[in-house]
C-alpha cells in the first residue's frame, strides 16, 4: 500500500508541472519527436529534456532513439493508479453528497406543516 502511495505521489508530482502536463496531452493524440514536442515551448533543448526525463522517469512516457531522433510515445498503464484513486475518490464524494441530499429531504418533510401541500405538490386542478 505504501509503496502505491508512494508511486502514485511520483505520478502527481510529474503532472503538476504545466510543462509537463502539456507533454503528456500532446502524446494523447500520438507519439512525437522530441523537436516536435519542444517547439511551442519558449524553453531551451536541454531544459525541456529534463521535463522529457522525469516523465520517464515515473514511467508516463517512453522513448526510443533512431539515429539522431529520440521519439515519445505516452504509457497509458502509468495512469491507471491515479484513475483508480479517482474513482475511489469520486465513489467516497458521491456517497457523502447522496447522504447530504437525503438529511436535507428529512429536514424538509419535517418542517412542512402537517396536511397542507408543499409548493412543489401541484394542487387538484392546476394545470
Amino acid at each position: 500500500m505504501a509503496n502505491q502511495l508512494s508511486h502514485l505521489d511520483q505520478i502527481f508530482a510529474a503532472l503538476a508541472d504545466p510543462t509537463r502536463r502539456a507533454i503528456v496531452m500532446r502524446l494523447c493524440a500520438g507519439e512525437a519527436s522530441v523537436g516536435e514536442l519542444a517547439d511551442p515551448f519558449d524553453m531551451a533543448l536541454p531544459s525541456f529534456m529534463k521535463h522529457i526525463h522525469v516523465l520517464e522517469t515515473n514511467g508516463l512516457v517512453q522513448s526510443e532513439k533512431s539515429g539522431r531522433v529520440r521519439t515519445c510515445r505516452l504509457n497509458p498503464d502509468a495512469l491507471v493508479g491515479a484513475e483508480d484513486w479517482f474513482q475511489q475518490q469520486r465513489a467516497i464524494w458521491e456517497a457523502r453528497l447522496d447522504r447530504f441530499e437525503a438529511y436535507v429531504m428529512k429536514l424538509k418533510k419535517e418542517r412542512e406543516p402537517a396536511g397542507r401541500p408543499s409548493r412543489t405538490t401541484k394542487r387538484k386542478g392546476a394545470k
